[in-house]
């Protein structure tokens, strides 16, 4: 049986990876959100809430359970926020640099942490799947620490895929970018002050021209990745290349 981790699977490419897996008989998906939207046999929700850390900290156990018939276990760190746009300096609460920091860095980073401690006497197939962007590898004005953290998770999943090859586990470790896809925070982006984020209008005609992926093509996509991890050799990849 193969096993799938998946956070934020509620709503958008979380969502639609979860789904697409559920069509297989073989594969069994957790997801892990403060809210669940799927009904199916296959399907376990476990609820959390990621912006509090003491709360996840408690209750990882109730993700990772024992898996004995487990042939393949992969966690897909999907769950993230934009945070705050706006520049830094500019009326910017120091508070929003925790939130999402805490979100996109710290609770993907305990989840791994934890999924490789308890998976590691189980021998199958283990991939490390981080849902990371574009943004983590350029600088975007307005979105500080949404590329910041994106890009800690790059650092953070290259190093751990470094760190697996050193004990020669055979896990595998992917940090990928989705690419632009419409989701609600696309949304969010459009609605944004052009003051505040001098690209806004580059998003609004993204949206205009029909050129946002949908989160169920994105999806479709990274499943056919996760079928074939073997054919890829570097730690950070993108849908775009799939």
């Amino acid at each position: 049986m193969n096993y799938y981790f998946i956070t934020g699977a509620s709503k958008g490419i979380g969502k639609a990876i979860a789904e697409q897996l559920l069509q297989d008989e073989n594969n069994r998906v957790i997801g892990v959100s403060r809210s669940s939207s799927i009904q199916h046999r296959n399907y376990r929700h476990q609820p959390l809430d990621f912006s509090d850390i003491p709360a996840v900290e408690h209750n990882l156990h109730k993700v990772f359970i024992p898996y004995r018939d487990a042939e393949k276990l992969v966690l897909i760190n999907n769950a993230g926020v934009l945070g705050d746009i706006g520049y830094v300096g500019e009326g910017m609460p120091n508070e929003r640099f925790e939130f999402v920091f805490d979100v996109n860095v710290i609770v993907p980073a305990m989840l791994m942490n934890t999924f490789l401690q308890v998976y590691q006497p189980v021998r199958c197939q283990k991939v490390v799947v981080n849902i990371s962007s574009g943004a983590g590898r350029n600088p975007i004005d307005g979105w500080a620490s949404y590329c910041a953290s994106k890009a800690a998770l790059d650092m953070l999943s290259q190093t751990v895929q470094q760190e697996q090859n050193v004990r020669a586990s055979g896990v595998r470790v992917f940090s990928l970018s989705p690419g632009v896809v419409d989701t609600a925070m696309q949304e969010n982006i459009r609605e944004a002050d052009a003051e505040r984020f001098s690209n806004v209008e580059r998003f609004r005609d993204l949206k205009a021209n029909g050129e946002l992926a949908s989160a169920e093509e994105v999806g479709t996509k990274i499943v056919g990745f996760l079928n074939r991890v073997e054919e890829y050799n570097e730690v950070l990849v993108s849908v775009r290349d799939m």
